[in-house]
């Protein structure tokens, strides 16, 4: 882990990505036994380890009647490389005589066996979202009995946090690392400038209720929050940068405010996909979602992008070569 934290200095590796590193190799190290010898775990061993882990309980999908409560398989993939990563190094640096990797059997088949919740929200339970973070953007409603100073009413921030996520689909790490400076209006238009991966830069035209909520926010935060130095755009209401963990927090708490027959759990990678999948399902140019979402490679858009129940029927049926029909004038050929 010290060279993992070595290669962030240099901007080998991203901080999100030595985070979710370290994370892998301690759940890696529970799993095998914290007692147990380096060199002694077999390819056997490993496998238990990946059947293990995909068995585990995933906490930000814990819901059982959504298929919850396991490892999805982008989860086991990751896991599964960070668990290489580590046999790699551990070869190299003579801490082991034979990489049990290359014993593994385990299947990606076998390692999953377990359906992944599907990870983009329906038309209806986005709506559903986005609409109760409008209402919370609009006006915040006080719950009975839970009267609360003004400081520490956080529904304009919350509102904010599920419409960014829902519209712009930006990775959590780059919403929770996002400063009030990175907003900037250009010719009457909001910007998010957003820092993603390997240092690089997008800027991001927000949608204009997106926009009115972030307004109504700033405002908010610099006249409760006044004396926070802290140039975070998203904080808590001690005036501390929210952590990652905060967000899926904040996505459930506006969760309950939806219908239940729209509600359904989502982690803010789940967000990401739905932004993606809509925008496609719209017809909204391939390369200009690329460019909201901030990958390099428009191939890399299919890992994003989520089937919706119908939509082949609806293409079907809004076929561009049959739209007009009869235009040529009747004649045959």
């Amino acid at each position: 882990m010290e060279l993992v934290r070595a290669k962030t200095l240099t901007g080998a590796l991203s901080p999100a990505t030595a985070e979710v590193y370290a994370r892998d190799v301690a759940t890696f190290v529970g799993l095998a036994g914290e007692e147990t010898v380096l060199d002694d775990l077999t390819g056997e061993d490993v496998d238990a380890v990946l059947l293990a882990f995909a068995r585990k309980p995933d906490g930000r999908r814990a819901d059982p009647g959504q298929g919850g409560g396991v490892q999805s398989a982008s989860s086991q993939a990751r896991f599964r490389r960070s668990v290489s990563a580590l046999f790699k190094h551990a070869s190299l640096a003579g801490w082991v005589q034979v990489n049990p990797m290359a014993l593994v059997t385990v299947s990606a088949k076998e390692r999953g066996g377990l359906r992944p919740q599907r990870r983009a929200l329906t038309r209806e339970q986005a709506q559903g979202l986005v609409g109760a973070a409008r209402e919370l953007g609009d006006g915040p409603v006080e719950e009975a009995g839970r009267a609360r100073r003004r400081d520490q009413r956080t529904e304009l921030r919350d509102a904010l946090i599920v419409l960014l996520l829902s519209t712009m689909g930006p990775r959590v790490s780059e919403l929770v690392r996002a400063d009030v400076e990175d907003f900037y209006t250009n010719d009457g238009v909001r910007y998010w400038r957003i820092f993603g991966k390997g240092g690089k830069t997008r800027d991001v035209p927000l949608p204009g209720d997106v926009a009115r909520v972030l307004e109504a926010y700033l405002s908010w935060r610099g006249e409760v929050l006044r004396g926070v130095q802290d140039k975070a755009l998203l904080l808590s209401w001690r005036g501390r940068r929210l952590a990652r963990g905060d967000v899926q927090a904040v996505i459930d708490r506006v969760q309950r405010r939806v219908d239940p027959d729209r509600r359904r759990s989502v982690t803010p990678h789940g967000l990401r996909h739905t932004t993606a999948t809509h925008l496609l399902a719209e017809a909204v140019d391939m390369d200009a979602v690329r460019r909201v979402l901030g990958h390099g490679d428009l191939a890399t858009l299919g890992r994003y992008r989520d089937e919706l129940p119908g939509e082949l029927e609806v293409a079907m049926r809004a076929h561009p070569l049959l739209r007009e029909r009869g235009v040529s004038g009747g004649g045959g050929v």
